[in-house]
């Protein structure tokens, strides 16, 4: 039996919790590099409903990346459909995608991405800086976010003087400082050890209890559980997804 026949089964559980947000349909994604070309995503079709938590996973080189940066319009596809609230931006240009990715999209890494000239709020509040909020508007919110990730207090420190763990707090807090719709965490525990990495999971399902629709990407599958849905790739094809009825807490 292949790796993709072992992961074949039916849909169980239940179904999506809201409104149906995103949508992808028979989206591939080729690379081309001189003569060579390769297929990262092959003709794949998911929708994203509003309220759910969306574990990716599949080995390496089997085009997660590939999804979530075409999910967060970071990237094209070649061919195929993506819808986001009814509208079709598969083949928008930049500047649509920019304004979309700012208003409905906020981004955790692996490596959090912290700029380390920077403060702790400053990280934060650079995630406004294009939202043309009057500045008083910008503080109130970075100390929200800061206090939700319970992580206020290190508002004037640089990510270097945090820990992995805080400094994914930051991390946390710089993507729900917008209000997006849609969280898209590659990696979130990655460089993180078990404790810290527990923690993530437990603040991004706070987050998802909420009300934030979140899709992540891990190799955890202990982490994959937290999820209300797990969706498995192979080979840039979507080989099964299985509906989380009890998900770890």
């Amino acid at each position: 039996m292949s790796f993709a026949q072992s992961y074949a089964q039916p849909h169980v559980g239940k179904t999506c919790p809201g409104s149906l947000m995103f949508s992808l349909k028979d989206v591939s994604k080729i690379y081309r590099t001189g003569d060579i070309e390769t297929t990262a995503l092959d003709e794949v079709t998911l929708d994203i409903s509003s309220g759910e938590f969306i574990s990716i996973m599949g080995p390496s080189g089997c085009g997660k990346s590939t999804l979530l940066n075409i999910i967060g319009l970071l990237d094209s596809p070649t061919s195929g459909d993506y819808f986001i609230l009814g509208e079709n931006v598969a083949r928008a240009n930049e500047a649509r995608l920019s304004q979309l990715r700012k208003d409905n999209v906020g981004f955790i890494f692996q490596s959090f991405n912290l700029i380390q000239e920077l403060s702790v709020a400053e990280n934060v509040e650079l995630a406004l800086l294009y939202h043309k909020l009057p500045a008083a508007e910008r503080r109130a919110r970075v100390t929200g976010a800061l206090e939700r990730m319970q992580i206020a207090h290190r508002a004037e420190h640089r990510p270097a003087q945090l820990s992995g763990g805080q400094q994914q707090r930051v991390a946390i807090a710089r993507a729900l400082v917008s209000n997006p719709k849609l969280i898209l965490a590659d990696e979130p525990t990655g460089n993180l050890d078990s404790a810290h990495g527990e923690d993530v999971m437990r603040l991004l399902t706070e987050l998802n209890d909420e009300g934030a629709t979140i899709i992540m990407v891990t190799h955890s599958h202990a982490h994959a559980a937290y999820a209300s849905r797990i969706v498995n790739l192979f080979d840039g094809q979507v080989v099964a997804e299985n509906f989380l009825e009890a998900r770890a807490v």
